[in-house]
């Protein structure tokens, strides 16, 4: 029986000039009867030479291999229906024409006979006359090139909601992102549509058709239905739990695939290797920006054009990003609504936000805040606002929600009470603090409901005569350590009802402004459900260390100096009061002179 199949050239160079392996092939043949051909190069099969560029350009876009069946030895096994397709015939054969780059390797020829898979053989050959996207991805001018492929003009990025071409790298680099992510999802959620999950979302399988200029989901081998061959009634519930996570499991890899095109650093194996990490252990993917953020700024003095976009319209992609990767599967975002996601929207798009995003910004537009050193008084207004207005829009207001989320690690980043430097004092010792962190962990054995509280403050004592020049120093650590219990409590949001000042916020400009329209809050409540914090003010443990040996006289001066740069409640703990906001990601805690802390999570993140 002849056999006219088609296949990739493995010799075609790949668009970094290095060889790239033929991994899959189909086949087209010349009779009624189709077969589609995945063929794999063994270890020993040594890899083809690259082609010069002149052979790569006179081979045209697809260059194609044809075999005859007398090419094959194939084998007397045989399968049918696999992955739930009844419409493909599984042979497992031997390459032995003695000319062929596959000869001596094993591989596997599929008969298709429904229209639907003949469909199916005829894209995968589409897809084998483009690149890959990390291919793209790769290249050195993959910016102009990849808008070039994909004739990217005014019309083709009003597709997205935008009204321009050219600019800033950042707002080039952002608008190709969403034609690209945006064709992604498309493809995903035609699969999902149709009862199938991809299972090998990565760009690897993720192609530029030629023919369309748009971005292809391809590469079907690994497919699969939904739902199980059994039709009783009894398997209704798992098939809708298999569907479930099979929709889970392809949104977690359209993750990983937008974090690799936005965040280039996630190229390199061994960066996204800890990006992984992280989240293998058990990690919440909302504080991917505070785990990046040193990697980031590594080789970035000037910024990094990946973290500034996922910055951009309030830090709208890493929430995406991280319904994308959320470790419930069940909290994962689908392919529809990451669609709506205001950082897949262009500006001219008018989209209405929901009130967990319109949360999110809020959180992120104070840690952006916080992140400079706020020198204005109304720079220092806005972000008493903000972390007001996220008081009253708190998710988990509830005791047991707290007692949920506190326990881990906090790191201090900004408080509204009074802030004491070094520039305008001539203090001795001159001392530097470092960090602020503060840490609740579950009291062992403990029925009620209490908990571990410590404070721990970095601070670096620095020579007094070129401190403003040189920054090293001996280094030290502040510690404190008592319990607190977790009881419910209220926070009034007008003067005349709270009995004291640390029980009220003001609440005059919440109702007006951009923030105040997009909570959509008509009327804002008397009365804030909080979180109290009562601390056991007879069990306290203060410890400080330091890398070099200090008088007594000498160390009484370090500690009052670390008192005076540090908010009174990171080190006298009772002073504390209530916590009026928490998620997975930011705490706001409340002291008792009406000062509030913004704190953010902090995860251990170094490897041994």
């Amino acid at each position: 029986m002849a056999l006219a199949a088609a296949a990739v050239a493995a010799a075609r160079p790949s668009p970094t000039g290095l060889p790239r392996p033929l991994c899959r092939a189909s086949a087209h043949p010349c009779r009624p009867r189709r077969f589609r051909l995945e063929a794999s190069l063994s270890a020993s099969t040594p890899a083809p030479a690259p082609a010069t560029a002149d052979e790569g350009a006179a081979a045209g876009p697809c260059p194609v291999v044809r075999f005859d069946m007398a090419d094959f030895t194939v084998a007397d096994r045989v399968s049918v229906g696999l992955h739930g397709r009844s419409d493909e015939m599984i042979f497992e054969a031997t390459v032995r024409d003695p000319s062929s780059e596959l000869y001596g390797s094993t591989v596997v020829l599929r008969q298709l006979t429904s229209s639907q898979a003949k469909r199916r053989g005829r894209r995968a050959l589409e897809y084998h006359g483009s690149y890959s996207l990390r291919h793209w991805l790769q290249l050195s001018d993959w910016l102009p090139t990849l808008e070039a492929t994909l004739a990217l003009d005014e019309e083709q990025v009003r597709r997205v909601g935008d009204d321009s071409v050219g600019g800033p790298a950042v707002t080039r680099q952002l608008r190709l992102i969403r034609i690209l992510m945006r064709d992604l999802l498309i493809g995903v959620n035609y699969l999902h549509s149709h009862g199938m999950a991809h299972t090998e979302l990565r760009l690897e399988n993720v192609h530029v058709s030629p023919v369309d200029k748009h971005v292809k989901v391809g590469i079907l081998g690994n497919a699969v239905d939904f739902h199980d061959n059994d039709p009783s009634s009894s398997a209704v519930a798992s098939n809708n739990e298999r569907r479930k996570m099979m929709i889970a499991f392809d949104m977690r890899c359209v993750g990983f695939i937008m974090a690799k095109m936005v965040l280039r650093e996630l190229m390199d194996s061994s960066t996204f290797q800890k990006f992984k990490s992280f989240l293998n252990k058990g990690n919440d993917p909302s504080c991917l920006r505070e785990f990046l953020l040193p990697i980031l700024s590594q080789n970035s003095p000037s910024g990094n054009i990946g973290l500034q976009m996922l910055d951009r319209h309030w830090g709208a992609g890493w929430n995406l990003l991280a319904l994308l990767l959320a470790t419930k599967s069940d909290k994962r975002i689908s392919c529809v609504d990451a669609l709506r996601h205001p950082f897949l929207c262009g500006p001219k798009w008018r989209i209405s936000p929901t009130v967990n995003v319109v949360r999110w910004g809020l959180g992120s537009t104070a840690v952006r805040l916080a992140e400079d050193y706020i020198y204005g008084h109304h720079q220092r207004r806005r972000l008493a606002y903000f972390i007001e207005l996220m008081e009253v829009l708190n998710p988990n207001s509830s005791t047991e929600n707290w007692l949920r989320l506190l326990p881990g690690r906090w790191c201090l980043l900004y408080c509204t009470g009074r802030h004491i430097g070094l520039t305008l004092r001539q203090p001795t010792p001159r001392v530097l603090i470092s960090d602020a962190f503060l840490t609740f962990a579950e009291a062992p054995e403990s029925v009620d409901p209490i908990l571990s509280l410590t404070s721990d403050i970095g601070f670096k004592i620095m020579p007094e005569s070129d401190w403003p020049h040189d920054k090293s120093g001996t280094e030290g650590n502040l510690s404190v350590t008592t319990s607190a219990r977790i009881t419910p409590g209220r926070i009034y949001t007008n003067a005349e009802d709270g009995k004291e000042s640390s029980s009220r916020i003001t609440s005059s400009r919440y109702l007006g402004g951009k923030w105040g329209k997009a909570a959509k809050m008509k009327q804002l409540p008397a009365s804030l459900p909080t979180a109290s914090v009562n601390v056991d003010e007879n069990d306290v443990d203060v410890s400080m260390s330091c890398g070099s040996t200090l008088k007594v006289k000498s160390a009484r001066k370090v500690l009052q100096e670390v008192r005076t740069q540090t908010p009174p409640e990171m080190f006298d703990l009772s002073k504390i009061v209530c916590g009026t906001y928490i998620d997975s990601r930011l705490m706001v805690l409340r002291g008792v002179n009406g000062s509030a802390l913004l704190f953010v999570r902090s995860n251990r993140t170094s490897d041994p």
